[in-house]
């Protein structure tokens, strides 16, 4: 075996062997490459790989190669599953490899069957949700059949239903070995699966709560671990900050009290005095929220009335006094687990009033579904270092947006490591004729009350070119509100159709907009990454703003002001490189194959009216740069003229 892995790639090797249209490229072999060398050194690598390099195949290979035990982390379910059901068993069929490979979700993606059947008791404690009983009775149908016990398996199971809390356990409230159900239990078995594999494929979410030490399953992930591979890792120091925190919500106290009144009614017990502490932490909970006249949001701490502050004390002592009631009750494993996690939820309580606003920023956030109350660090890359090297591991951080430019510097610091070898391997594909980049001329300024309509006027000629086909990318929700008015107006009868997010769920549009084949996508937030659409269907991102993130949100206040503490520069240590990879994030849905093509807007006039609008230019594709929108349009329609194409290459072959 070649260290390079060119017998692995050649055209006439395993792969060309196992996947039609197969074709070589130096830069999947590149990062491979690398990886390998990091897997065999146990040394730390960090690799930006430009869409379409091909970079899962380029880490799966190595680590199967290796002889490794890896676990690989992805950013979503969706990548998660994809390498557990197709791409993992396919190499290594074809390279002749006997691999045993596990999937591990958190544990609240695995049916509980205690709680199934405590559930099953509540009757009407489940919640006024329509059809609640209905998917109880299904669930329970499910479960005497199901081999996972993977939530996944029940489509017709929404992950917002109420339910779910009430059919999965936390750390909390898992009885664990004292559990009637334990030989039976899901998580664990899933647990044990995992450490009997090579290659363990988890999330982001889970490998952070076990590096927190806020393991979620019955032990550690890593101790057997050889080598940790991080793919979509941009999202990782913003999740490790999730973990590095406190968290106390109001969803979890009540859930809390209605497994309290289950597990009374399971052992048949009578306790007054326990069902009136019960309700009267309900109400506490009431008032609580009613203290807060805001609506939806968040708030920091140091804005948070009086009347809020003070109820705080009182129910923590409410739960504490409650969780010594259960202890001395004697019910058995359910009602005692309940003790332990009244006082859990008590000493969190306590611990977030107590805490020094010297060490990170405390804030309310209320939404439609409940209220928590949380800690975030002003900095955490010192913790997350401390984690990574006290593991003796190869690990491996990439994704197709980690570089500024040729610069690591901003990631590598987010996470601790900056002295971890970096490789950036630029997109195989042919921007320079694949793609335009077009910057309107004389856009108002961003918060110019004209700039919605702006906006608009200036992509009305590409739409027209092209027929629709379209991703319009708003900054912010109100920015996509203002999108949709003026769409309308300019368009009184569109001849194409729109889709608008929020309309319906992010991945039935998505497969709306890919059945249509000419539509306008007007969305925000969650649209900006993991979205791909290959062919003619998207022919123009549109990205109205530069991407600079709210400065009114907590989470960067927090670590704005961290940066002011040890003398830094918030704005160009952290503001600007995190929007310059936003800006590349959304820009990357557009040229997803090599048969792509298309037109990037960019309406924001900082782009070229401020010095650090170059940073921007500097890590956008190389692609012509044009100002005229007759141009841009031009270049669309040539395009768009009816083409004799090559058959589509396999999905598989460019990963």
């Amino acid at each position: 075996m070649n260290s390079d892995y060119q017998d692995i790639f050649r055209t006439e090797g395993p792969l060309a062997l196992a996947l039609p249209h197969y074709a070589y490229r130096p830069e999947q072999a590149l990062m491979a490459k690398a990886v390998g060398a990091a897997l065999a050194r146990l040394t730390p690598l960090i690799v930006e790989a430009g869409t379409g390099t091909g970079k899962t195949f380029a880490y799966l290979i190595p680590a199967l190669l290796s002889g490794r035990s890896v676990i690989i982390s992805t950013g979503t379910r969706t990548l998660q599953d994809q390498l557990f059901r197709r791409d993992v068993p396919m190499l290594a069929k074809a390279l002749g490899l006997p691999v045993k490979i596990a999937l591990l979700k958190g544990r609240t993606n695995y049916l509980c069957r205690h709680r199934l059947d405590l559930a099953t008791q509540q009757g009407s404690l489940l919640g006024p949700e329509r059809g609640v009983t209905r998917m109880l009775a299904r669930v329970s149908r499910w479960a005497a059949t199901t081999k996972t016990g993977d939530l996944a398996e029940l489509t017709d199971l929404p992950e917002q239903s109420s339910l779910w809390p009430s059919i999965t356990s936390t750390r909390e409230n898992c009885l664990g070995q004292e559990c009637a159900q334990f030989s039976r239990c899901h998580v664990f078995d899933a647990r044990r699966n995992a450490q009997a594999a090579d290659i363990v494929v988890v999330n982001h979410h889970l490998l952070l709560a076990d590096l927190a030490l806020k393991e979620e399953g019955f032990g550690d992930l890593l101790p057997g671990a050889e080598a940790v591979i991080l793919d979509e890792a941009h999202q990782v120091p913003d999740i490790a900050a999730q973990f590095f925190g406190q968290v106390w919500s109001v969803r979890q106290v009540q859930v809390l009290m209605r497994d309290i009144t289950a597990e009374l009614q399971a052992a048949a017990i009578r306790a007054p005095a326990i069902v009136e502490a019960v309700i009267a932490v309900d109400g506490y909970l009431d008032r609580l929220r009613f203290a807060l006249a805001r609506g939806a949001g968040r708030q920091e701490w140091s804005d948070l009335p009086d009347a809020f502050l003070d109820l705080l004390p009182d129910i923590e002592n409410a739960l504490s006094d409650l969780a010594v009631q259960l202890e001395n009750l004697g019910g058995g494993a359910g009602t005692a687990n309940c003790s332990r996690r009244a006082a859990h939820v008590a000493n969190t309580l306590a611990a977030l009033r107590e805490l020094s606003d010297d060490s990170g920023l405390r804030w309310v956030e209320t939404g439609t579904t409940g209220m928590t109350l949380q800690f975030t660090p002003f900095e955490i890359a010192e913790r997350l270092r401390e984690y990574v090297e006290s593991r003796p591991c190869a690990w491996v951080f990439t994704s197709a947006t980690l570089a500024i430019g040729e610069d690591f510097s901003h990631f590598a610091a987010r996470i601790g490591l900056a002295e971890a070898r970096t490789l950036r391997i630029d997109s195989p594909f042919d921007y320079a004729n694949q793609a335009r980049l077009f910057l309107p001329p004389r856009m108002p300024e961003p918060q110019d009350a004209a700039f919605a309509d702006k906006f608009i006027d200036a992509c009305a000629p590409l739409l027209q070119a092209s027929g629709g086909r379209a991703f319009l990318l708003y900054t912010s929700y109100r920015g996509l509100a203002e999108g949709v008015r003026a769409l309308k107006a300019r368009f009184p009868e569109p001849p194409f159709p729109v889709l608008v997010q929020g309309e319906a769920p992010r991945e039935a549009l998505l497969n709306r907009f890919r059945e249509l084949g000419n539509a306008v996508l007007l969305a925000t937030g969650s649209f900006w990454e993991g979205v791909d659409v290959k062919g003619d269907a998207l022919s123009i991102v549109a990205i109205d703003k530069l991407p600079f993130a709210a400065p009114d949100d907590p989470l960067l206040k927090a670590r704005l002001e961290g940066i002011r503490r040890r003398g830094g520069n918030p704005f160009f240590e952290y503001q600007l490189p995190q929007a310059v990879l936003a800006l590349k994030q959304g820009v990357g849905r557009l040229i997803r194959d090599f048969d792509d093509f298309g037109v990037i807007v960019i309406g924001d006039p900082r782009i070229r009216s401020k010095a650090y609008g170059r940073v921007f230019l500097e890590s956008m594709p190389p692609s012509p740069v044009v100002s005229e929108s007759a141009v841009a349009a031009q270049f669309l329609s040539d395009r768009l003229h009816p083409r004799q194409r090559a058959a589509p290459a396999d999905a598989e072959s460019l990963r």
